[in-house]
């Protein structure tokens, strides 16, 4: 007599099951993450009806996602306003962040894609007390012979690096060392310049052409083009730069190398938290 087999599901059912449940769940943290990024490029507070039109999503659903976050800490609501907010723990997690973003450290890839790529050499420049100084550098392997190494301070009116912080970093301080490198300035550069206000038409020109370029002005025979990098605040925090041999790099700002620069500037912005850098390339 044939045995009886129980009726078990198969196999291949329960397999089915599995990859079905887990799609559910990462649809779900992918949507609680979205509402999460959603409140946080909404200045970090807002009501449930604008999160939801931002999200794209209905605010019934936004409204079971909030609750769930605000279980875990991440979202909080005001009892007033009834608005909802950045918890506790989402200021701990975007404080780590903050502390980890350092630009030397995220600048890495980009100095050695620019150097590789372009084969100019390349670095990161931070402004310090006396004006910009170079913190790290990638040369290519036949390196042009520059007397520029980690801890050379540039001038902020003659070299492309010095220019990006004058353009784009609008401070007292910047200004004083600047108005200062004019004053000590030989007859020969104090001409590059313009006669009447020589300080701010610089500024302007470089934050019309989205960086700064020079052509063996601070270095004889050395073209330059450097890029502002900035931090979650939207604050200059450093300068990206690639140089090489006039005779065979291009300084224009709409050229390769400057695009480059830029787009290299933008995308380590974001990584710091810069919300506004947007790439036109992308």
């Amino acid at each position: 007599m044939p045995r009886a087999s129980a009726h078990l599901p198969s196999e291949s059912s329960a397999d089915t099951g599995r990859p079905r449940a887990r799609r559910q769940r990462v649809q779900s943290a992918e949507t609680g993450m979205a509402v999460l990024k959603g409140l946080a490029r909404l200045g970090g507070r807002a009501s449930l009806t604008a999160l939801a039109a931002h999200i794209g999503e209905s605010p019934a659903k936004v409204h079971r996602y909030l609750a769930s976050l605000q279980e875990e800490g991440l979202v909080a609501q005001d009892s007033g306003s009834q608005q909802y907010h950045l918890g506790a723990e989402a200021i701990r997690i975007g404080l780590a962040a903050m502390r980890q973003a350092d630009p030397i450290r995220v600048a890495e890839p980009a100095l050695v894609r620019l150097r590789e790529q372009l084969e100019v050499t390349s670095f990161i420049a931070v402004l310090g007390n006396k004006g910009p100084t170079v913190l790290r550098i990638e040369e290519p392997g036949l390196p042009v012979t520059v007397n520029v190494r980690p801890g050379s301070v540039l001038p902020l009116l003659w070299s492309a690096t010095g220019r990006a912080f004058l353009g784009f970093l609008d401070e007292r301080a910047v200004r004083a060392l600047a108005e200062e490198e004019l004053a000590a300035a030989p007859e020969t550069l104090r001409q590059q310049l313009d006669a009447q206000s020589p300080i701010e038409r610089l500024r302007e020109s470089v934050r019309a052409a989205g960086c700064a370029s020079v052509v063996g002005t601070n270095l004889r025979g050395i073209s330059a083009v450097s890029a502002p990098i900035h931090d979650h605040s939207g604050r200059v925090c450093a300068v990206l730069t690639a140089l090489g041999a006039t005779g065979g790099f291009d300084a224009t700002p709409a050229g390769p190398i400057a695009r480059a620069v830029q787009h290299e500037a933008r995308a380590l912005s974001r990584l710091l938290g810069h919300a506004h850098a947007q790439d036109s390339a992308e």
